[in-house]
């Protein structure tokens, strides 16, 4: 990704911290088998800086949608105290298949490693693993399938997408976790919005990301339009 290609992606800037709309289908560090990655291209967004911004939490690589990035030290030290202790909010878009019967609730599930291999990223729902809690909501339904908000309360590997599966409505798309339905579909998940508390005597910092084209079609047919629900729907609700 060229200078200019991540500025364009650029969603919030301040002193501190910088928010970009990260594209699925590129990682956000190298991994062992190659292929593009974001933290090739962060030269790009120095503004000025000696050195570059570094990522403060991880997207997989097929979920798109709003990144932090720390713009030196200080500010990654700081940005991840709030992610480890959970203060940083997370909304999330997803199309699943299948139709939660109710519309709102969460899932408390421990999930586990699907293997002992540690290059196997995969994750299962297991009594001995680690506590995981999401809180969802339905924001459309049509033909099947669901559009729902997704709060991650904690955050473990690829807790929304076996969250989802284990509920019985894997995410559209997601090969490895049950979502394999309609030939050809990329994941539907799409981190929409984060809230960072990032100043103590300020309001949080709220940033949002638009849907990225791939999910267009799925989400207008669930009803999405540009005056859809509110971001704050599962939490607001809950």
């Amino acid at each position: 990704m060229g200078p200019d290609e991540i500025v364009s992606r650029l969603l919030y800037r301040d002193a501190l911290m910088l928010v970009i709309d990260k594209p699925a289908g590129v990682a956000v560090h190298p991994g062992p088998g190659g292929g593009p990655n974001l933290s090739a291209s962060l030269d790009g967004l120095r503004f000025g800086l000696p050195r570059r911004p570094e990522i403060a939490h991880r997207l997989d690589r097929d979920t798109s949608g709003c990144l932090v990035l720390g713009r030196h030290r200080q500010a990654l030290i700081r940005l991840g105290k709030l992610f480890a202790g959970g203060r940083v909010e997370k909304l999330y878009w997803a199309v699943v298949e299948g139709e939660p019967a109710a519309e709102a609730g969460e899932i408390d599930l421990p999930l586990g490693p699907r293997s002992p291999d540690p290059a196997n990223w995969l994750v299962e729902v297991n009594a001995a693993g680690q506590p995981a809690l999401t809180r969802w909501r339905v924001l459309g339904r049509a033909g099947g399938r669901a559009w729902l908000a997704l709060e991650p309360v904690t955050g473990r590997t690829h807790q929304l997408r076996a969250h989802c599966a284990a509920s019985g409505w894997p995410i559209l798309g997601d090969v490895a976790y049950g979502g394999a339905r309609g030939s050809g579909a990329r994941l539907h998940l799409h981190a929409r919005r984060v809230v960072v508390p990032l100043y103590p005597k300020k309001a949080p910092v709220a940033v949002e990301a638009e849907a990225p084209a791939h999910m267009r079609v799925a989400l207008g047919a669930c009803g999405f339009t540009a005056a859809a629900p509110g971001s704050d729907a599962v939490r607001r609700t809950s």
